[in-house]
């Protein structure tokens, strides 16, 4: 990614979360990601990782609409995908989506056990949830222009435990330094 859409990323998400009411912490933990495949206006996702503890993990994202967060799941996190802000569609397999074919299956809304067909999108409205137990496919993209959308979860390893339905997909962005930086991501320790 160029530095120069990492900056503008960043910047129209802080003023997203200050509009709606969303304070960040002093020292965000900024992370964002193009999932690799360089087009972060079709595949891409900004985070701010609030709390990283080893029982549990919270992230505060921001993502414009046509932004999405492709196919993966996890096979150690459990979390909950809430939208916060906007309108989020969510849409859920219980196996690898080549392979789930059509049946149904069972997944928490807002607390609720709801029945749902493999490849279902959920529409979120602002304050409500779902729960994704690991296995379980999910990718997720705004329905409104912009959105703000939380994770709460059990402990999260990015670095091993994401698997993108598309192997071409990394978790992490290589960054062209066009522009001075005006934060430094979480990520670019790990690089």
């Amino acid at each position: 990614m160029k530095r120069s859409d990492i900056n503008y990323l960043v910047r129209s998400a802080r003023q997203c979360f200050q509009d709606h009411g969303w304070a960040l912490p002093p020292d965000p933990r900024w992370d964002l990601t193009d999932f690799g495949l360089g087009d972060w206006r079709k595949s891409g996702l900004v985070l701010v990782n609030l709390a990283e503890e080893p029982e549990y993990c919270e992230k505060l994202m921001y993502a414009q609409k046509g932004m999405t967060t492709p196919a993966h799941t996890h096979l150690k996190k459990k979390e909950d995908i809430i939208c916060r802000w906007g309108r989020l569609a969510v849409t859920v397999w219980p196996a690898h989506p080549d392979r789930a074919g059509d049946g149904s299956f069972t997944i928490p809304v807002n607390h609720r056990v709801e029945t749902v067909h493999a490849g279902s999108t959920i529409i979120l409205e602002a304050g409500c949830r779902v729960t994704l137990v690991p296995g379980i496919y999910h990718e997720f993209r705004p329905v409104s222009d912009e959105c703000i959308i939380g994770e709460v979860s059990t402990a999260n390893d990015d670095l091993n435990d994401n698997f993108f339905v598309d192997p071409d997909i990394g978790r992490y962005p290589g960054i062209e330094e066009d522009a001075p930086a005006q934060i430094r991501l979480i990520s670019e320790g790990r690089q």
